[in-house]
């Protein structure tokens, strides 16, 4: 499984920009897959996550203002990002996990997307984002 992330960049605040994850080395359509990011100094934090069925989550701070998407056929998974503000500015990665179920349920749901102890799969190597004037 190999992710590569891709679209990080300088923008102002107010701007937006475009995140790519692209994956490979495995069946896209089975995964699930969640945008982290980790700011100098702080903990990483998830920021949005797409199940292999296209339900989306959020972490507070960006909804209304992110979206997370996914193109099985091209085996990407976006993140645009609108409304940036100097809080977005942090090392970017996108992580897999292929859909797994306990007792029925998916084991990668909306209370456990975004846990520190959730064992994603894969992990991609990141992509820089600076929100600046």
């Amino acid at each position: 499984v190999q992710l590569v992330e891709s679209g990080g960049g300088l923008a102002q605040p107010g701007g937006s920009l475009r995140l790519s994850c692209t994956g490979s080395g495995f069946t896209f359509e089975y995964y699930a897959f969640t945008w982290f990011r980790q700011a100098p100094g702080k903990e990483r934090e998830g920021v949005a996550c797409i199940t292999n069925n296209h339900e989306t989550y959020y972490e507070d701070s960006v909804k209304g203002r992110f979206t997370i998407s996914r193109d099985n056929r091209r085996k990407i998974v976006y993140l645009q990002m609108n409304g940036l503000k100097p809080d977005d500015t942090a090392l970017y990665f996108c992580a897999a996990d292929r859909v797994k179920y306990t007792y029925g349920s998916p084991t990668l749901n909306e209370a456990t997307w975004s846990s520190p102890n959730y064992e994603y799969e894969a992990w991609g190597q990141g992509t820089q984002v600076t929100v600046s004037s």
